[in-house]
């Protein structure tokens, strides 16, 4: 039996005065590609954070790529990596300079290589020796993407992928994506709130809502069970709580 590339159980992060995730599981099947939807303070990014490694939960237990993260951690990362246009790299460094430093750091042997091949994939190859401040924040996007890329990970944990990106460059980005996670086999996990995005790239979404995962299922199983036309009308009904029977009257 294959071991699924992430599971959770009872997993809870409370702070004073706050639950910010509350009891969930799921497990998530090698080579599948997964979505966390819900508004602003959901819980996805606590979710992909206590993933990661970067927050202790309160309660629960998460295995990934069959490891415990609690108590073997660093088995796990050199395996494992993360995207979002809203965590910084160096603005000082160049583009070159920040992904050899992560480059080193995962020890990867033909660093040089790399980088240059995920430069010409990304078409950040013009701007390689330019101050990662000096960036655009489209560009910024695909700079974090690569960095997210060098250790070719096997779980490949995303939020907002394709934010501040063109739809032109965002779509292409779905793509490369796409084709990634066919090519290696890696898992996809991401938090989006652009639904076309999730549509494409989930086989499986899971929406969140004040720190519960309140339904799951394929895009389709969604839209199906809730009576609309797409995963943003049944997104926003969710949102307004709105239950399915009066969906399917209205």
């Amino acid at each position: 039996m294959i071991a699924p590339a992430v599971e959770v159980e009872n997993l809870s992060k409370r702070y004073p005065g706050a639950v910010a995730v509350d009891g969930i599981g799921f497990s998530l099947p090698p080579g599948s590609s997964a979505a966390l939807l819900g508004g602003n303070g959901a819980g996805k990014t606590t979710t992909l954070a206590i993933l990661l490694g970067l927050l202790l939960p309160s309660s629960g237990r998460v295995r990934v790529l069959g490891e415990d993260m609690l108590a073997h951690r660093y088995r796990v990362l050199p395996r494992i990596n993360f995207s979002s246009p809203f965590v910084d790299l160096p603005h000082r460094l160049t583009v070159r300079q920040n992904l050899s430093v992560y480059a080193r750091l995962y020890g990867l042997r033909r660093r040089r290589e790399r980088i240059l091949a995920l430069a010409q994939d990304l078409q950040i190859a013009e701007f390689l020796d330019r101050p990662l401040g000096q960036l655009s924040a489209g560009q910024k996007t695909r700079v974090s993407l690569a960095k997210a890329l060098l250790n070719e990970p096997e779980l490949l944990l995303l939020d907002e992928p394709t934010a501040s990106l063109d739809p032109d460059t965002a779509d292409w980005v779905r793509g490369y994506l796409e084709a990634y996670r066919a090519q290696s086999g890696a898992t996809l996990f991401f938090a989006s709130h652009n639904m076309g995005e999730v549509e494409r790239l989930a086989n499986e979404v899971m929406i969140m809502k004040k720190g519960r995962i309140i339904d799951r299922g394929t895009p389709q199983a969604l839209v199906a069970r809730y009576g609309r036309a797409t995963l943003e009308e049944v997104f926003l009904a969710i949102e307004r709580e709105r239950a399915p029977q009066r969906l399917r009257a209205s």
